[in-house]
């Protein structure tokens, strides 16, 4: 299975502000048009509760909803697409299988904890920076973060910059690929 990340973050590596939400400030539209397009190549997205996407697929999109709220697996009733899964009662392997449906590629998006958790799994990860940006007591990308940068972290894990992917210097935005080595 493929797993791609797609995280945009301040330039101190955080993804939302102290009170947990996505400021203005972190809102691109460069960087929005590049993550739809992106989710509309997987077959499932895998996000904790505050880090879901509001697109006009979004409803479509097979998910995974990471949480502490339930033993290992339970479904939505709300949608027949998604799942709630906890990572210390069930293995991500048993969370693809309850979508029911083929899953051969998965976009994470966030939070913290969720992003920490496939460190060891991406094949690439999309991150998104934007300049003039800090969130001081904000909640960072991954949890090693402010003590490491981001992209510290992504190298630590076995993954390497391959470059701008994107770029929109008017937004300062700047999108990096990472990716794992054959």
């Amino acid at each position: 299975m493929r797993i791609e990340g797609y995280a945009v973050v301040s330039e101190d590596g955080m993804i939302a502000d102290a009170s947990g939400l996505l400021p203005q400030q972190l809102i691109a539209q460069a960087d929005q048009k590049f993550f739809e397009q992106g989710l509309n190549g997987v077959d499932a997205v895998v996000h904790g509760r505050n880090s879901g996407e509001h697109h006009q697929n979004s409803a479509k999109r097979h998910r995974i909803i990471v949480t502490r709220n339930v033993a290992a697996i339970s479904p939505v009733t709300a949608n027949a697409n998604a799942v709630l899964w906890n990572p210390l009662g069930a293995t991500f392997e048993d969370a693809i299988a309850a979508l029911k449906t083929s899953i051969r590629s998965a976009a994470i998006l966030g939070g913290t904890d969720v992003f920490g958790y496939f460190l060891a799994r991406y094949d690439i990860f999309f991150l998104s920076r934007i300049g003039g940006v800090r969130l001081p007591g904000g909640r960072p990308v991954f949890p090693q973060v402010p003590a490491q940068t981001p992209e510290a972290v992504l190298a630590a894990h076995g993954l390497r910059d391959k470059g701008c992917e994107l770029s929109d210097p008017a937004a300062r935005l700047i999108i990096s690929r990472w990716e794992r080595p054959a």
